[in-house]
């Protein structure tokens, strides 16, 4: 513990999986101000120096979503998952990440263009994913969860205020196609993420979150179209021919 309190802020951003998430959400300067100890940088953020150290540690912990094995055929479970899991991570992201890209632009835009076309990239990709998200949370999944319920239960399905499920499925589909577009783009932009040699600690940062940031939507596009959406469509099929 004591060992970690004396290394500069700019050491345990590098050393420590996650630690420049912990320092942004506590407002210490992992950047400009990294040559500070970690004690000093609390101490001048009037932050206990115990309560910084545990944050770290449970962050260093966290690993990313394992892959979701579908239990026992429930498609409710999987959205729960998805919604708990990726949503989450998604939402937490956009507003982080577009505050790096914000901050990393106004130190090294002038150099590097390229941030710029990335940042006008991912906020349009941000506004458009947070309506993808309202969307299937607010009106595609609880139809798919209601009509699961009502087919374990023995019950009729209600008509589904869409027509079929096969109408905002191919809408979420295009979409998905559209985010995975705008990853392309902003990887390209960044030549596959590759640091320039003036890179700083949040530029990294930057780099290393969009990263992160493609790996899980990549993951969370493929528990929907790949699991999700093809039992949802099945499901409806065979409730649709036990009523002809």
């Amino acid at each position: 513990m004591s060992t970690m309190a004396t290394k500069t802020v700019r050491e345990l951003a590098v050393e420590v999986p996650n630690a420049t998430r912990v320092f942004e959400k506590l407002g210490i300067d992992y950047c400009c101000g990294g040559k500070k100890s970690l004690e000093d940088a609390c101490h001048a953020a009037r932050l206990p120096v115990d309560e910084v150290l545990k944050e770290l540690q449970s962050s260093a912990r966290t690993s990313p979503p394992a892959e979701f094995v579908l239990p026992s055929g429930s498609l409710h479970e999987l959205i729960l998952h998805i919604a708990k899991t990726h949503h989450r991570f998604t939402r937490e992201e956009t507003v982080r990440l577009q505050a790096l890209l914000e901050k990393v632009c106004s130190v090294h835009g002038k150099n590097h263009p390229e941030l710029f076309a990335i940042q006008e990239v991912f906020r349009a990709l941000a506004q458009e994913l947070s309506l993808h998200l309202m969307k299937e949370e607010n009106v595609l999944f609880p139809y798919i969860v209601r009509m699961e319920e009502a087919v374990l239960q023995h019950d009729p399905v209600l008509p589904a205020p869409f027509g079929s499920v096969q109408n905002p499925v191919r809408m979420m589909m295009q979409e998905h196609d559209g985010a995975g577009e705008a990853l392309h783009k902003i990887r390209v932009a960044s030549n596959n993420f590759a640091l320039p040699g003036d890179a700083c600690i949040s530029f990294q940062t930057l780099y290393q979150a969009l990263q992160a940031f493609e790996a899980d939507l990549h993951q969370h596009i493929h528990l929907e179209n790949n699991l999700l959406f093809p039992r949802a469509l099945q499901l409806e099929e065979s409730t649709a021919a036990a009523c002809r």
